[in-house]
């Protein structure tokens, strides 16, 4: 196989180490840009005990500004999915870039609880990102290892999240220390940080990467009939894209619902400091450098020796020991426990967030853009969801926290039963080829 056709196939195998072709090109500057959207996401979340306290905001104030903050990206998602069907995952992201860098930058000019929850709400359209990190990755990588790639993608680019909580603190105190602002309005000063990275990403987005190993959508031949037509209702059709939505709401809605309460959560029931308890937040996030990607190898192995079922099974088992650490992190007693029992179910939820997006690109070859768009939807939906009870003022964050437990336990076996009870003889095996994509 010569050089020019090498160029034009997904890659069989992920040597993150590599740089050269248009593959790898796309991946590393895929999974990048992810990640600094998760970091302007996320990065007001380890400042809000400043804002809620410049703000005068309630409990229930801020149980709705984290609804908000993962709503819009339920619609977001869904139309991006869309879009990488049609106009291709690299203008999908451009767009997305572009736009959503303005409410990260801007969230600053907030002034009082209504300003900020529309500041928020719309900061949460770059959420949508995953959805074209993963349609992209499947695109650059065969079907034996895209398990893997999306996991990795995926994991690296949510340890945006995680950094955010761990620096965004800091960048604040940096621009305190300089004698740009006071405390008090630091978080609005260091929000301007991620919304200028996030416009430096669009234009290297849109410059170095490629639709497609073999080029732009507007610069290669396309199947017009099963590409830009039908593609969401066949996505809708399939009880496998509901099943797996309903998954990643048990998992990665949990993720983020961290994401944006654990700060809090440190400060009010354990008296942690503000920077201290974006640390502890931070190291949550930041397993996913490996375990996203530790779910996606084992899911793809066990792709190799049992087929689609192995990894459904895999997927639920992921979940119920997810659900089991949650409750513990609920009930710990001291610091130091609920710290071990975070990493023990932050394990299993980044684990079963890879093994999810295993799955995806073998529900439907001619939909891959819209499954995944559905499903990461749901994520969203879940975390909107589970919000609710951390805006509850008849229940504590560690009954919230309990109740989810219960929750995630009660999906991971419904995973399971419907994978048994139903029957897809039709169902594609990882080792064959997505014909199309």
């Amino acid at each position: 196989m010569d050089a020019t056709t090498t160029a034009q196939q997904p890659l069989s195998r992920l040597n993150i180490f590599a740089g050269k072709g248009v593959q790898m090109r796309t991946f590393h500057l895929t999974w990048l840009t992810f990640f600094f959207c998760f970091f302007g996401w996320f990065g007001i979340a380890p400042l809000m005990p400043l804002v809620r306290e410049q703000l005068h905001l309630d409990k229930g104030q801020v149980g709705n500004i984290v609804i908000a903050s993962v709503s819009a990206t339920i619609l977001a998602r869904l139309l991006m999915g869309k879009l990488c069907d049609t106009i291709g995952p690299r203008l999908a992201y451009t767009i997305l870039l572009a736009v959503g860098a303005i409410p990260v930058m801007f969230i600053g000019l907030s002034n009082s609880y209504e300003s900020f929850l529309l500041f928020r709400l719309a900061i949460g359209i770059i959420g949508a990102s995953f959805v074209i990190t993963q349609f992209h990755t499947s695109m650059m990588f065969a079907p034996n290892i895209v398990g893997t790639a999306n996991a990795v993608a995926g994991g690296w680019g949510n340890l945006g999240g995680g950094i955010a909580n761990m620096l965004m603190p800091l960048v604040a105190a940096a621009f305190v220390a300089l004698g740009y602002v006071d405390k008090a309005n630091s978080w609005r000063l260091a929000m301007v940080v991620p919304g200028v990275i996030l416009l430096i990403m669009a234009v290297l987005y849109y410059k170095y990467t490629e639709d497609t190993p073999r080029g732009n959508y507007a610069d290669i031949e396309r199947n017009t009939t099963t590409k830009k037509k039908g593609t969401f209702l066949l996505a809708l059709r399939d009880y496998r894209t509901w099943l797996l939505a309903l998954a990643y709401g048990a998992c990665f809605g949990i993720e983020i619902t961290i994401d944006n309460v654990a700060a809090v959560y440190f400060v009010d029931h354990f008296g942690a400091t503000l920077v201290a308890a974006g640390l502890l937040a931070g190291i949550f996030g930041g397993m996913n450098i490996f375990a996203r990607g530790l779910g996606g190898i084992v899911a793809d192995r066990a792709g190799r020796a049992y087929g689609l079922n192995g990894k459904w099974l895999l997927l639920s088992v992921m979940l119920v020991l997810e659900g089991i650490g949650i409750a513990f992190f609920a009930v710990a007693p001291s610091l130091p426990l609920a710290i071990a029992a975070m990493l023990g179910f932050a394990l299993f939820l980044k684990m079963a967030n890879g093994c999810t997006y295993s799955i995806v690109p073998f529900v439907n070859k001619e939909a891959i853009g819209s499954v995944s768009g559905v499903v990461g939807a749901g994520g969203n939906l879940g975390a909107m969801l589970v919000g609710f009870l951390f805006k509850s003022s008849a229940i504590t964050y560690s009954q919230a926290f309990l109740y989810i437990g219960f929750g995630v336990v009660a999906i991971g076996a419904v995973v399971l039963v419907v994978r048994l009870v139903v029957k897809e003889a039709s169902e594609q095996a990882p080792e064959l080829t997505l014909a199309g994509a």
